[in-house]
């Protein structure tokens, strides 16, 4: 029997929470979780190169199925060795399936058993994506992780149609997984849909678990509903994951979703949420958000956050980076970005010694009281 590709290790359940401390072992390294993994869509993690990554202390990096089967194509990704060497990034990647930009991305798109058909957001082509599909590109681009190919119905869809969605789901997933050629070098998991709906989520992760895939994906959240809905959803379902695979929730970014998914026993996340805001000069600061391209700041010599030892506050102003954004000059994107990435970073470094020390609870009404978070969000815990 082939060796999984991803394994988990559980060293430490924090007392008063479902917070786990743990590694996760991949073909490229073993790696601390709770973790953030910053998004690389087009194989890029926007303005930074792999060397600061490395720097900053990511360990995962994400890649877009969808976008890098476009441009530049599976093959030619395959043919320069992989994604790894591809982008010259030699710590873990993870690609998603395609499946959530073919849905919210794709034009007149056609949901059948086989697949979906759809127009591509760029060129009009007209293509399909099949699970059998989307496993065969992510096996070509050989990332560490790869995701099902699933359906994120929205989250406010009718409980019918949410239901067939996640029979089709599991359906898709089995058949995914047949699909999947390289097992000893990839690990593929399974992503758990039901939208806010227990009995629809219990549905989901009883198929899905019953496939033994070495982890686990939460899907369909962080898509329009309330933090405390989100919450909610995550307190009943995350519990329904084995204990001995990792927990991954899909596509969330912001401090205190991280930090309230940790509680709730989540081990990864990852989101465009950092690089995007900082494209627009926002900045995450342990004092909360902070736009510093806005004039209060053209004499303010300050660091962006006097908390922070990464590269962009050892170095340089806010006064320098307002300037920077306001005259379109590249570098200061690329100082933001650098500073969103390693606060989340950071933070998630602060999260595991909280768990170690079993003080989480302690150190997030510390870190929401100085950030300004709403508690009623955060209800439960």
């Amino acid at each position: 029997m082939t060796e999984p590709a991803i394994k988990y290790r559980l060293i430490k359940k924090e007392k008063h929470t479902g917070a786990r401390l743990g590694e996760i072992v991949t073909p490229h390294g073993t790696f601390p979780t709770p973790m953030f993994m910053p998004v690389g869509t087009q194989a890029s993690v926007k303005s930074l190169a792999p060397e600061e990554l490395d720097a900053m202390g990511a360990n995962i990096i994400l890649s877009n199925t969808y976008h890098l089967w476009l441009r530049p194509g599976e093959d030619i990704v395959k043919e320069a060795g992989g994604l790894h060497k591809f982008m010259n990034w030699k710590k873990g990647i993870l690609t998603d399936s395609g499946g959530f930009q073919v849905f919210s991305l794709a034009k007149m798109r056609d949901i059948t058993e086989e697949g979906v058909h759809f127009r591509s957001h760029l060129s009009g082509e007209k293509l399909f994506l099949s699970p059998e599909k989307a496993i065969q590109i992510e096996n070509a681009l050989g990332a560490d992780i790869m995701m099902s190919f699933d359906e994120c119905p929205p989250f406010f869809e009718t409980y019918d149609y949410i239901k067939k969605s996640v029979e089709r789901t599991s359906r898709w997933a089995e058949r995914g997984l047949k699909a999947h050629q390289n097992k000893g070098t990839q690990g593929l998991f399974g992503i758990v849909q039901g939208g806010g709906h227990k009995d629809l989520r219990a549905q989901s992760a009883r198929d899905l678990v019953s496939m033994d895939f070495p982890g686990y994906s939460i899907g369909g959240l962080s898509v329009g509903e309330s933090k405390a809905e989100m919450n909610h959803v995550l307190s009943f379902t995350t519990p329904m994951l084995p204990e001995n695979k990792p927990r991954y929730l899909m596509g969330v970014g912001s401090a205190d979703a991280l930090i309230d998914g940790v509680i709730r026993g989540i081990d990864m996340f990852d989101c465009v949420l950092p690089t995007r805001i900082a494209r627009n000069g926002s900045c995450m600061t342990s004092h909360g958000r902070l736009v510093v391209k806005n004039a209060i700041y053209a004499r303010d010599f300050r660091p962006i956050d006097d908390n922070c030892n990464c590269y962009t506050c050892r170095n340089f102003s806010r006064a320098y980076i307002r300037h920077l954004i306001k005259a379109d000059e590249t570098f200061g994107l690329r100082l933001t970005s650098y500073h969103n990435l390693y606060f989340l970073i950071n933070l998630m470094k602060q999260v595991r010694q909280a768990i170690m020390d079993d003080n989480l609870l302690e150190f997030r009404e510390s870190f929401f009281e100085e950030y300004g978070f709403n508690r009623e969000n955060h209800r439960n815990f």
